[in-house]
């Protein structure tokens, strides 16, 4: 295994790894306030036992976020020493405000946990607020330099192209940053919001413990609020990012729809497989200039395919596609079952008493995984379609790569490390959650 490709794969699986803990640090907290709320407003001891079983849940996902994290910063020295002395001037203070928002999060969070007994209840509720923002400031900060590589700005380049002359305040602010980090917060809300609806929706389904049936409604009803907000707002987000997409890397637009020849009255195609080497997308079905529409609101427009681009800037067209139909796909799934879940809960309001159809809550079962699946996918879509470059027009990523020979054991000893730590969380939630289930 060639040194960049073990590094892109240790890449990979860091950044796969972390996100699935930093998408719970920014969302569990927002189910945390609406439970404890509840519990504060009408004295629901269902409310309560939730909060403290979500807190520890909580604890626990950022203890091991805070590890894999920490990881993620020493292998961005370690294995792009270059893409580091190009880019460190420019998006060093977006980390070093995301390290602020982490300390605020570990002080906050740790008043939470140990503040039930000890502070009052409002004040409890406003370290949990603390929390929250600070989890959300934390991935929104570091969205800012992901932006910054897909829209470098604030620079003027020096010998060779390397960026001279350094405005950090336009880097961190960049044209690119507002969009993602609402498209990137609003994943981390849908995901977790369909995992916990999932895990309720099951538990009722079970009927084990029908003398807590309120405890797990109540929490279905506090995780769909989230996942049915961020459903229908996610492919707002998402549509804006692809008509940027279209202004800014029409390359990129190019390779996650599969469309090879530039053409007016483009055709949106669903499903397919991309063949480069024919220059067509295989098996899709297609939508009559459903693409052009899309990205620039003219059924007649013309979109850039990839024949306008050099064949050696030209991501990887399959990979790249199929993780954005992935995406594309458990999105719609999700917000069919949000939509489900509303006429549900709709009708029940005019029959009080009246249970969740068992076919909701199998449907809900089974979008659990949706959220995370898209999140990855998206995530796939956003760093494999900016490819060859790991700094857009700037800097390829086969020149950051460290030159030191042995990755591969690096990438073995992080699998370890990621492998220990997914098996610590796998064991102490399903500690937790006997707990709870005694307790409640």
């Amino acid at each position: 295994m060639s040194p960049l490709t073990a590094a892109r794969v240790q890449m990979e699986l860091s950044l796969g790894f972390h996100m699935l803990f930093a998408s719970v640090g920014m969302a569990l907290p927002v189910m945390l306030l609406i439970v404890e709320r509840r519990w504060m407003r009408t004295g629901d001891r269902d409310a309560l036992a939730l909060a403290k079983t979500w807190s520890k849940a909580t604890a626990v996902l950022f203890a091991i976020g805070a590890v894999s994290g920490t990881a993620l910063s020493f292998e961005l020295g370690l294995l792009w020493p270059r893409f580091m002395e190009v880019a460190g001037p420019l998006i060093g203070p977006a980390f070093a405000l995301e390290g602020y928002a982490f300390f605020v999060e570990a002080i906050f969070l740790g008043l939470y946990l140990y503040g039930w007994d000890r502070l009052s209840p409002r004040a409890h509720w406003w370290c949990g607020v603390a929390v929250a923002v600070s989890g959300v400031a934390s991935g929104v900060l570091v969205l800012s330099a992901n932006a910054w590589m897909q829209v470098p700005v604030g620079y003027q380049p020096g010998v060779g192209g390397a960026p001279a002359v350094v405005d950090p305040a336009a880097a961190l602010f960049n044209p690119a940053w507002p969009l993602m980090a609402l498209h990137s917060t609003l994943s981390t809300y849908q995901s977790v919001g369909f995992a916990a609806a999932g895990v309720y929706a099951r538990a009722i389904l079970r009927k084990r413990h029908p003398h807590r049936a309120d405890y797990h409604h109540l929490g279905l009803a506090t995780a769909m609020t989230l996942a049915v907000v961020s459903a229908i707002l996610q492919p707002i987000s998402g549509d804006l990012l692809a008509k940027r997409a279209h202004r800014r890397q029409p390359a990129k637009l190019a390779a996650l729809e599969g469309h090879f020849t530039t053409e007016r009255c483009a055709p949106l195609r669903l499903g397919g497989l991309p063949d480069p080497e024919a220059r067509l997308t295989r098996y899709a079905v297609e939508v009559p200039c459903g693409l052009s529409f899309l990205a620039t609101m003219d059924p007649s427009a013309e979109i850039l395919g990839l024949d306008r681009f050099p064949v050696d800037q030209w991501s990887n067209v399959v990979v790249t596609h199929l993780a954005f139909q992935v995406m594309v796909g458990c999105g719609v799934l999700m917000l069919g079952a949000a939509g489900w879940y509303v006429l549900e809960r709709w009708r029940r309001r005019r029959t009080p008493g009246a249970p969740h159809s068992r076919a909701l809550l199998i449907a809900l079962v089974a979008c659990a995984p949706l959220g995370f699946v898209a999140l990855e996918a998206g995530w796939v879509v956003t760093e494999a379609g900016r490819q060859p470059w790991v700094i857009y027009g700037l800097l390829r990523t086969a020149d950051a790569v460290t030159p030191v020979a042995d990755v591969a054991g690096s990438l073995t000893v992080f699998t370890l490390l990621y492998g220990v730590l997914l098996v610590i969380l796998i064991a102490f939630l399903r500690r937790l959650a006997h707990a709870a289930t005694r307790q409640a």
